[in-house]
């Protein structure tokens, strides 16, 4: 049995909302309805606009012959099992976090973000100037998906505690929820590390359930209400230096649509990412400045306890390097890395640095 196969099998076995046949689009007079899944509730601040972005933008490029039917978690699948819906046909696409599906395999995390890796800018450069889309495929064709980045939170905080972190030592037995290889990170440091879905944050946090929660930013985290039951907060994360989000979909059903369909679902994306970038730097500082003047406690992170992040991520990594793809994908990303610093640390850095202090 082959990967595909044996994958769509374990999801139809797995869970008593699995279909247990591929499900095909909806299709009347010509038009063509997707059912996407989501990893986030309606309206969640900055994510549900990279949703809707998304879907607009198919809709109103096909002239209506291709819309997308987006359903929120829990509304037709929960949040964390979007992905083994469209793999095993129960949806025609998703729209989440990559890194969600690290358990499937550790390469997806660098389609969101790993520890210690790139920025927002550095992953436009990689994803669309270099091979960072045609491995996300070349990693998706495994599974059954198609998929393409169709979001960006930009830098994501270091989190919400209850207390202040002095030293590496605070995490020892933190309960605290981070997704993806840089909540492997932290489990390194001792912590008792939780991947749960956003819509659930909150009540985990008021229950006690939670120690501390990473979100997203400023932004999300205030309309959340992370505030509200955490008073310290650190601005800058090792785990999330820019996140993607994507787009998957089941591969027998893009490989159906039509060559405008697919370069519409493509394009669309596209957009739904960039837009989404500026909506989340745009509404991130005032965000802040809010958080402040509420009277949230900022901080940042000590040099020891960088270097205790810094020490845990390059394990983790370190561990999945035996794994070919994670190996070639992970290559691609570091040299991808070296290659863009290399001009903007002396380009954009430098003339930000001169910048701030010609302006006082």
């Amino acid at each position: 049995m082959d990967r595909r196969s044996f994958l769509r099998t374990s999801a139809l076995g797995g869970g008593a909302a699995a279909a247990t046949t591929l499900a095909a689009p909806a299709i009347a007079q010509g038009n063509t309805t997707l059912t996407m899944v989501t990893t986030w509730p309606r309206g969640l601040a900055g994510v549900w606009d990279s949703v809707e972005r998304f879907s607009n933008n198919v809709n109103e490029m096909s002239g209506g012959t291709l819309t997308i039917d987006a359903k929120a978690a829990g509304e037709l699948v929960g949040a964390l099992e979007s992905f083994d819906a469209v793999t095993a046909g129960q949806a025609d696409l998703y729209h989440g976090a990559d890194y969600y599906w690290v358990g499937q395999h550790p390469a997806w995390a660098f389609f969101t973000a790993v520890p210690f890796g790139m920025t927002a800018p550095e992953i436009m450069v990689w994803y669309y100037a270099q091979d960072g889309m045609a491995l996300h495929h070349e990693l998706g064709e495994v599974f059954g998906v198609k998929p393409f980045i169709a979001g960006q939170t930009a830098a994501q905080g270091g989190g919400w505690y209850r207390k202040e972190i002095t030293s590496a030592d605070d995490f020892k037995g933190l309960k605290f929820r981070m997704p993806g290889l840089g909540g492997q990170a932290l489990a390194k440091l001792g912590a008792s590390v939780q991947n749960i879905p956003g819509g659930e944050i909150y009540q985990a946090l008021s229950t006690g359930a939670l120690d501390g929660t990473e979100w997203i930013g400023p932004w999300s985290d205030e309309r959340l209400g992370l505030q509200e039951v955490c008073d310290h907060y650190y601005p800058a994360g090792f785990h999330e230096p820019g996140a993607a989000l994507s787009v998957g979909c089941n591969l027998e059903v893009f490989n159906n649509l039509s060559p405008a369909h697919q370069a519409i679902i493509e394009k669309a994306a596209a957009d739904a990412h960039q837009h989404n970038y500026a909506l989340f730097i745009a509404n991130n500082g005032p965000a802040l400045s809010r958080l402040i003047q509420g009277g949230s406690q900022i901080h940042e992170f000590s040099e020891d306890v960088w270097d205790a992040f810094g020490a845990a991520s390059k394990e983790v990594l370190d561990g999945f390097m035996d794994d070919e793809i994670f190996a070639k994908v992970r290559t691609s990303v570091e040299a991808s890395m070296e290659n863009t610093a290399g001009w903007v640390s002396r380009s954009d850095g430098e003339y930000v640095r001169q910048r701030t202090r010609v302006n006082g």
